[in-house]
């Protein structure tokens, strides 16, 4: 990765992300930008952790354990880190299927509520 910094907004249009959430994850150390007076610079260490952070995310990973799994890689290394990301990634998956499971029971069920309405309408019409 390049030694190219970004600046404040720089960074929020990269990861399209407002700036009131790139500065809550400053503020729960998830990124510690350098800072220059009162700007912020992102380098490629942080810039790195932000596609982290934004794929974890994506996969409905809570933020804490996104930092915890992050901290673990600056006091335990790769290899750590790669077992805490499998079982998080384990976690995430069976509660991902449980929502999956909810999901299809609520639009079966809501399926079945809107033919049985359209019938009821249908017979009330005919009738």
């Amino acid at each position: 990765m390049s030694d190219t910094r970004l600046t404040f907004k720089e960074m929020c249009a990269k990861f399209d992300v407002t700036p009131r959430t790139l500065r809550y994850y400053e503020y729960i150390e998830l990124l510690q930008p350098d800072r220059e007076g009162r700007s912020r610079f992102f380098g490629s260490r942080e810039v790195a952790r932000m596609t982290l952070i934004m794929r974890g995310r994506k996969f409905g990973i809570k933020l804490e354990d996104i930092r915890q799994w992050l901290l673990i890689y600056e006091h335990e290394g790769t290899e750590a880190q790669m077992q805490a990301f499998i079982e998080m990634a384990d976690r995430q998956y069976t509660e991902l299927e449980e929502q999956k499971r909810q999901l299809e029971e609520g639009m079966n069920e809501l399926k079945t509520l809107r033919d049985e309405t359209a019938e009821a309408l249908k017979a009330t019409e005919a009738g």
